[in-house]
């Protein structure tokens, strides 16, 4: 299991605390150094139903400058996608890919069903 995240990032510090207390074996990525690459970002968008506001860190100073709240209706998946892998603090962190599963953001009930 790959978990994305940003060294910075106070949610991101809690998810990795939250699996190191469960004993949960994954590969940490620095999201900002390594984002994720655009299949991964097409299996995650299968598992939010093609929702791809869901990847988007929609609160990120990136986000914001580029104005994308307005634009990113009018973008095509594969452009979007391209934006996505191309700038990892445009991914909602942490971003974690399993076998079978995918999440986005630390909501901690969730994570508990999962893990």
């Amino acid at each position: 299991m790959k978990v994305y995240h940003y060294a910075k990032c106070s949610t991101c510090r809690d998810a990795l605390k939250f699996l190191d207390g469960r004993g949960v074996r994954y590969t940490p990525v620095e999201i900002d150094k390594t984002p994720p690459s655009k299949s991964e970002l097409k299996q995650m968008l299968k598992y939010y139903d093609g929702n791809l506001r869901r990847l988007f860190n929609t609160s990120g100073l990136v986000y914001k400058a580029l104005g994308l709240k307005e634009k990113l209706s009018t973008l095509t998946e594969d452009q979007a996608l391209e934006l996505l892998s191309s700038n990892g603090k445009l991914v909602k962190r942490p971003f974690v890919l399993g076998d079978n599963f995918g999440m986005v953001g630390f909501a901690k009930d969730e994570w508990k069903k999962q893990f």
